[in-house]
């Protein structure tokens, strides 16, 4: 093959790798609008949210006709969040005009349906009850999110459309088949179903439809200096959530976040990457997962996902 052809035939590969999985978001997504009465996209700010409401202006924006997204944007808020993320989420719904509903596990503590076993405890797992109170309280029965199935091992079980029963609860044994892109999306009241239009999409493929698309992100994706102190392989931000242990030093390093939540149990990388071409050539050569380089709370054990998430976690 010539020389100079190749790059071309790649990066033609890619792009209609892109279109597929784009093509497929964006049908996912009019597909919850049609079917369902009262359906809200999960938004943190995140890239996977960023990416999952790129392709939503995309299924239902008209530069010339206008339009908008025909559901509420929401994000469960541990109140321990980085501010740049959530600074950015309140950016960018603005930006959009979007109606952005914001529900804080502090006022499950308020209201004593959370309690800590201890006031350092990461606030990450109770997001499940403050969840489920907004979906009662909304009355919301789908709930769409930036989910991927190669993110962990009990989401790479999950269907497109994930049924919940009344109580909030996935039962991973019960779930629903889903054949040639035909969607069961009957429930009973009560009941609701997560949506995860880019479940098929890879880390890698959400990199390069970054770059492709241009989204802007929070900058904490990208390199810049860091104070961190490492625990059990991972890079933890000296923060006043996370502060240095008895024994510990900490060193100033040059990192990123593959992926952002709580400031509890998040951690950044080492990386000099700039932008979203320096990040995809880093994941073209990861060999750790994403969570798995990065989260503290699935330490814990190789269940720990799968549990919570049967208990109402997204």
């Amino acid at each position: 093959m010539n020389a100079r052809t190749e790059p071309q035939l790649l990066g033609q590969l890619s792009n209609a790798h892109l279109d597929a999985l784009e093509e497929e978001a964006i049908f996912i997504l009019r597909e919850v609008a049609a079917a369902f009465e009262r359906p809200t996209l999960l938004f943190s700010g995140g890239k996977d949210s960023l990416v999952l409401l790129k392709c939503a202006e995309k299924a239902f924006l008209d530069k010339e006709r206008g339009g908008s997204i025909p559901y509420p944007l929401l994000m469960i808020d541990t109140g321990h969040n980085f501010h740049e993320v959530t600074d950015f989420r309140d950016y960018r719904a603005k930006q959009l005009g979007a109606n952005l509903i914001v529900r804080n596990v502090e006022d499950s503590m308020k209201r004593g349906t959370v309690r800590l076993a201890h006031p350092g405890e990461s606030r990450n797992v109770h997001q499940s009850v403050t969840l489920l109170e907004a979906i009662d309280e909304f009355r919301f029965d789908a709930l769409i999110g930036g989910a991927r199935r190669d993110e962990e091992k009990a989401r790479a079980k999950e269907r497109i459309f994930s049924h919940r029963d009344a109580f909030g609860q996935w039962q991973p044994k019960a779930q629903r088949p889903e054949l040639w892109t035909l969607f069961n999306t009957r429930i009973q009241p009560g009941e609701h179903f997560r949506v995860f239009p880019i479940s098929n999409w890879t880390e890698l493929d959400v990199w390069q439809y970054i770059e492709r698309e241009n989204i802007e992100l929070p900058s904490l994706y990208y390199a810049h200096q860091r104070k961190v102190v490492e625990r059990k392989g991972l890079l933890v931000p000296v923060t006043e959530l996370t502060p240095l242990r008895d024994g510990e030093e900490a060193v100033e390093k040059t990192v990123r976040f593959r992926t952002v939540g709580d400031i509890t149990c998040t951690c950044p990388v080492d990386s000099p990457a700039l932008n979203a071409a320096d990040v995809v050539l880093e994941t073209l050569a990861a060999d750790v997962s994403e969570r798995g380089a990065t989260r503290m709370d699935d330490k814990t054990s190789d269940a720990s996902m799968e549990k919570r998430k049967k208990e109402g976690y997204f």
